[in-house]
Order: structure tokens, then C-alpha cells, then sequence
């Protein structure tokens, strides 16, 4: 199972399963060896190592191209530049990049090198607002903002459900044509760099630019061919790429995913920085990272300059540890929807009071009931969210013999979102 920790292993939708969790069970079964391979393993798959339930096989070098007779027998990591956004608004720069990552990309296009430029949001502006009564347009169906595409006739979209309108002339609320588009998206992000370098030749590789079929593949033979200098991207970039002329990858805003009220949200975001700065440096031509961000200090953003997963896996255990999240508890996550929030919340308070009376009654004293809560997007394709979690050491014991009418239960959740 190579790449191990990516998410699209695990199946969101009902019947939860994931696929890995799966493999592991065939591979008993069968008496076979099961593979895991990634940099960086989610807590869970490294902390099973210690616990004698895997076997770690290291592999702590870079191996050199095969086409590269005169390269070193191994290449090291590409250095971490992390670069203070604050900094950069005190002299007085307004851009969305930083003087050192404008310059590096000048010197890498000149040296005939490549460069690959990482955001994990799509679109041009995360959201449109009215600048004179503040209101926000949402989506209707799943009450998200909406994100303005310029490339796409200046629609707004919402990236949960598919929806899309134009964007209006006139605010909704107050009739204000002050209309403006806020935040930070790769289209932006193409665009920027299309304007301050005429002449470099710019893809993009996201949702919008791979729906029609083998676009994935048609993007990134253009790129590996040389036929760009640039390549701005999301989470896409953060796969295994093995790009030789990749000698810059310059992450815009690191930021992005840190702060999210989820358990797993530091170890995602590690993750995924940590495997698009593994992009540069894939040769013996060498490779630097800069990394921009408003929270320098963070020890996700510390550990990720670093390529420490080392320290970050001993700071994140440490925190769930405190918390009793998984590797010392397991989660069960419940969810209800329903068009009528107050016909969710009215279930989601019910069953939540059942199951406290089975806690409370001696039962499953160390289960611990969180919530009930509305989800962190509360509203989906017209349908209202609620969720519950419990947490213990086996809280699926608390669910058993009894029913849980239009539910969703999952067991061991990759996020509470």
C-alpha cells in the first residue's frame, strides 16, 4: 500500500471502510506480507511498530536517478527556507509572494530549471463579500462560502456540492455594488506568476483542470517533458512525483488546514507539507524549499522545515495522549442529517441522552460522549449535520443491540468534520 497515509484510502461514504485496514485483514487471512510505504505514516500505522503489531523497515536515504551515471549513490533533503509573512507586510510588500521565493523563481527559470509553487485551495478567492454590509455569499444547499473562479466566467462555486452562480452585481442584502473577492486560490496563484514572469510557462493542476479524462496524465507529461517552467497546484503535487528538473518548491501559504477543529488536523497538514517539499532536490542538480507562512512559530511548520517526523510524531503522541485520541482510544463517529435542523438536533439530543444513561448507569465508564454538536460544515446538499462522538478504549460496545435509525456510524474516523 504505497503512500499509506493518503486519505483517499478510506471510503467517506457509507459502507465506511479503509482500504489499508483492509489489505492488513486479507493479508492475515492469507498468511501474505503486507507493505506499508510512506515518509510519513499516519500516528496510528508508526505507533503499531512499537507496539510489536508491524515491522519498520527504513529506508533513510534518497536514492540518485538510474540516468544519472555520475550521481552520488544517495541525495540529501532539499534545505527549508521558512519565510515570516508578517515580515514581509512591514516592508511594505502587499503580494502574495515573498521577495526570496520571487527571486529564486527568477534564478530557477534562468538556470532552465523547474519550479513547482503549492497551495492547498482552489479557485481565485476563497470568498465573495459585500465590503459595505459584510454579508458573505454562500452556497444555499450546504451554507459553505461560495468561491469565486475567474477563469470560469467569473462564477462562483461551492467546492462540497457542485453548485455555481454568477457573481452578482449588486449585493443580495443592502443592494451595495461593492462586491469584492477575498482570499488566497491556485487560479490566483497562476495568474500572479503568469503577470510578474511573461515569459514562463505556467500549468495548473487541480480539481478544475483535471475533470475531463486523462487530464492528470496529459498535465503531468507536459510538465515532466519540459514543456513549463511552473507548476501550481494542490494537494495533487503532494503525491510520490519524481521530477528531476524540480530544483524549487515554494509553498505559498502553509497555513492552510493547521487550525481546523479536528484531532487529526496537525498530523494532515504535516503530511502534506512534508511530502510537497520532498518534490525538489530529485537529482543531483539539488533543490530548496521555501515555505511561506503568518504562524512561523508553529511546531507543525517547525517540524515540517525540519523534515522532522521524528519530533513531530513524539509532540503529536504527547497531545493525544493528554486527550485519550487515537492510539490510546478509539473513536466512534455518529452522524444524522435531515433537511429540518430542528428534527436533527431534537434526534441528535435524544440519542445522545440514551447513550449517557448507558455510560452514566456503570457500563462504559471510561467511554467519553462528546457532543451532541452540529458538524463543522453543518450544512450539506440541503441537509443539516449533527454529529456525536465517543471515545474510549472500545466504544463500539456501547452500540451494540441497539438501532440507530437513519444514522451514519463510523468506527475509527480519519476526520470529525
Amino acid at each position: 500500500m504505497d503512500e499509506c497515509l493518503d486519505s483517499s484510502y478510506y471510503q467517506s461514504e457509507p459502507p465506511f471502510y479503509h482500504a489499508v485496514a483492509a489489505a492488513q485483514t486479507c493479508a492475515q487471512l492469507a498468511g501474505a506480507v503486507c507493505i506499508l510505504g510512506s515518509a510519513t505514516p499516519n500516528i496510528v500505522q508508526r505507533w503499531n511498530v512499537g507496539e510489536g503489531k508491524s515491522t519498520l523497515l527504513k529506508l533513510p536515504t534518497r536514492i540518485a536517478s538510474a540516468q544519472e551515471a555520475d550521481a552520488p549513490q544517495s541525495l540529501d533533503l532539499p534545505p527549508v527556507s521558512v519565510i515570516d509573512m508578517r515580515e514581509e507586510l512591514k516592508v511594505g510588500n502587499r503580494g502574495i509572494f515573498s521577495c526570496d521565493l520571487m527571486q529564486t523563481l527568477d534564478e530557477t527559470i534562468k538556470r532552465g530549471e523547474q519550479a513547482i509553487f503549492f497551495l492547498n485551495r482552489r479557485g481565485t478567492a476563497t470568498y465573495v463579500f459585500c465590503r459595505d454590509c459584510g454579508f458573505v455569499l454562500k452556497c444555499p444547499n450546504c451554507d459553505t462560502p461560495l468561491t469565486f473562479h475567474i477563469h470560469e466566467k467569473e462564477r462562483l462555486t461551492c467546492h462540497r456540492c457542485g453548485y455555481t452562480r454568477q457573481k452578482p452585481k449588486k449585493c443580495p442584502d443592502c443592494g451595495s455594488v461593492q462586491i469584492r473577492e477575498y482570499g488566497l486560490g491556485s487560479e490566483r496563484v497562476e495568474t500572479e506568476i503568469e503577470n510578474l514572469f511573461p515569459r514562463a510557462r505556467v500549468l495548473r493542476w487541480d480539481w478544475e483542470t483535471t475533470r475531463q479524462k486523462d487530464a492528470h496524465e496529459i498535465i503531468l507529461s507536459h510538465f515532466a517533458s519540459h514543456r513549463a517552467d511552473v507548476l501550481v497546484g494542490t494537494q495533487m503535487l503532494a503525491k510520490g512525483l519524481d521530477l528531476p528538473l524540480v530544483t524549487l518548491v515554494g509553498v505559498v501559504l502553509a497555513d492552510v488546514g493547521l487550525n481546523l477543529p479536528d484531532p487529526f488536523a496537525a498530523e494532515r497538514a504535516f503530511q502534506v507539507l512534508t511530502q510537497v517539499a520532498g518534490r525538489a532536490g530529485r537529482s543531483i542538480r539539488g533543490g530548496q524549499v521555501i515555505m511561506q507562512t503568518f504562524q512561523p512559530e508553529h511546531p507543525i511548520i517547525q517540524a515540517a522545515s525540519r523534515h522532522d517526523y521524528a519530533g513531530f510524531y513524539q509532540q503529536e503522541l504527547d497531545g493525544r495522549r493528554m486527550l485519550g485520541y487515537p492510539p490510546f482510544g478509539r473513536l466512534v463517529r455518529l452522524e444524522y442529517r435531515h433537511r429540518d435542523n430542528e428534527r436533527a438536533e431534537n434526534e441528535a439530543n435524544k440519542t445522545a441522552s440514551r447513550l449517557n444513561s448507558q455510560i452514566e448507569a456503570g457500563e462504559h465508564l471510561q467511554t467519553t460522549l462528546v457532543g451532541p454538536t452540529p458538524c463543522f460544515f453543518s450544512k450539506l446538499r440541503g441537509e443539516h449535520r449533527w454529529q456525536i462522538v465517543l471515545r474510549g478504549p472500545n466504544p463500539v460496545d456501547i452500540l451494540q443491540g441497539q438501532r440507530f435509525n437513519g444514522w451514519r456510524i463510523e468506527v475509527d474516523p480519519i476526520s470529525l468534520l
